[in-house]
């Protein structure tokens, strides 16, 4: 049966609760990292921006946007950088086990509901000319200001009546942006949320360092779901997201916020790239779990957030087929490995990988 995990709520709340309260994730790694050691950014311990803050998002460095037909950033983002040929990270086997090697993939969407709601992580598309509402949020001084372009029928993680992370993800094909809501409620004419970020996708501009979004990694959720209609044209171009029980207090690029209090180094930080491995065989699998685990093996999969081992994200869609999904069942932990992405990196505040 598929299900929605919601152990990611009380250890994102708290992680991000103390890392705002004592420091931001900082912007910097410890040391220079080797050629086989992505930068782990660790918090530098500087304070963390005040809801009065006065840092925007358009002071980190990017690609400038380029033109073309909107879709999952640009051909350069390092969301769809091919990383089936990159050297395995010399951490790999201790990273696996601590998410679980035993443990099996979970895909977190489908067809149908699951305790009255739709599986999976909704996305409401915005027609053109979509009335904007303001949003206050209670995580300000890292959440884009908006106002957010949210219909009176948006789409809520879980439901309208839910308790869990009640994502709200809406896609703005006609502006190529989407904008991301966590902990999203319905407040007067407006809403209020937990932290919210807006992203350009025809940008590589990367949030400011330290910076959480609708995710826990500072990411884009949208980047990373399963969609059913990348599925039926016949494949995914891009990495794809998934939770883990642990996490590290660090971050890696392209992550830009950590949700955690250990400092252990099995553990994965935010933002570490997995991909499953070559020699596994998924001939056999039926085309939509297939065509998905095409992707994992050539875009892999970046930690995202804290919750259960294996959490595969996506959208729900009626024309799903739970049956065929189930197969990413048979996976597990150790049929996946970390790879090192530091060579794709040409500059930490941007998404655009070296070219």
């Amino acid at each position: 049966m598929l299900s929605r995990s919601l152990a990611a709520v009380p250890l994102r709340l708290t992680a991000l609760a103390a890392v705002l309260g004592l420091a931001a994730c900082g912007s910097t790694a410890p040391g220079a990292a080797g050629p086989s050691d992505p930068a782990f950014v660790l918090p530098s311990g500087t304070a963390a921006p005040s809801a009065s803050a006065t840092v925007s998002p358009s002071a980190a460095v990017s690609a400038s946007p380029t033109a073309g037909p909107c879709g999952i950033f640009p051909a350069s983002s390092v969301w769809r950088a091919d990383v089936s040929k990159l050297p395995v990270h010399r951490s790999s086997g201790a990273l696996v086990n601590s998410i679980g090697a035993g443990a099996h993939m979970h895909p977190d969407f489908g067809s149908g509901l699951w305790e009255g709601a739709p599986i999976g992580i909704p996305v409401t598309a915005v027609k053109p000319g979509q009335k904007t509402v303001k949003v206050s949020f209670e995580y300000a001084g890292e959440s884009d200001k908006g106002p957010y372009p949210i219909p009176a029928d948006a789409k809520v993680e879980g439901g309208r009546g839910s308790d869990g992370d009640r994502h709200v993800i809406l896609y703005d094909a006609a502006a190529c942006k989407v904008y991301e809501l966590y902990a999203a409620y319905p407040a007067g004419a407006g809403w209020r949320a937990g932290s919210g970020a807006i992203y350009d996708l025809r940008s590589n501009k990367l949030r400011p360092a330290g910076w959480t979004s609708a995710d826990a990694a500072g990411l884009s959720i949208f980047a990373g779901l399963v969609r059913y209609e990348e599925v039926a044209a016949g494949r995914i171009t891009h990495a794809l997201r998934i939770t883990v029980p642990r996490s590290r207090n660090s971050y890696v690029w392209p992550a830009r916020h950590a949700a955690s209090s250990s400092s252990d180094a099995n553990l994965p930080p935010m933002g570490l790239r997995l991909r499953l491995k070559a020699n596994v065989d998924t001939s056999k699998m039926p085309k939509q779990a297939r065509i998905i685990a095409e992707a994992m093996k050539k875009y892999g999969v970046i930690v995202a957030d804290n919750g259960s081992p294996w959490y595969l994200s996506g959208a729900p869609d009626d024309r799903w087929s739970n049956d065929a999904l189930r197969a990413l069942k048979n996976l597990q932990g150790s049929d996946f490995e970390a790879v090192d992405t530091s060579g794709l990196m040409a500059d930490k505040n941007s998404g655009a990988v070296r070219g």
